[in-house]
């Protein structure tokens, strides 16, 4: 299956909360690259490459978050990915 680039956006109560190291523990565990990254308008980024089925279920926990979060939405983009990422990053 030929790998995809997720990025997405997610808003709401998500910084401050584990938010990011809930995305990383899950990204790991699907075998995705990439990172998520605290913004200043306190929502946080998520860029992610794999195989697309694990990137959908990825897609499915942003939406949902951890049990800390509040999330209000995700913007997303499924896209071509860069192949530029190796492990899965937070910042």
């Amino acid at each position: 299956m030929p790998l995809k680039r997720l990025e997405a956006r997610v808003y709401g109560f998500v910084q401050g909360v584990g938010f990011r190291y809930f995305v990383r523990k899950n990204a790991l565990r699907f075998n995705l690259n990439g990172y998520a990254k605290n913004l200043p308008d306190g929502s946080v980024e998520v860029v992610a490459e794999g195989e697309e089925e694990d990137l959908l279920k990825l897609l499915e926990l942003l939406k949902t978050g951890n049990s800390y979060s509040n999330v209000e939405k995700v913007e997303y983009a499924i896209k071509e990915p860069y192949n530029d990422m190796s492990g899965f990053d937070t910042y």
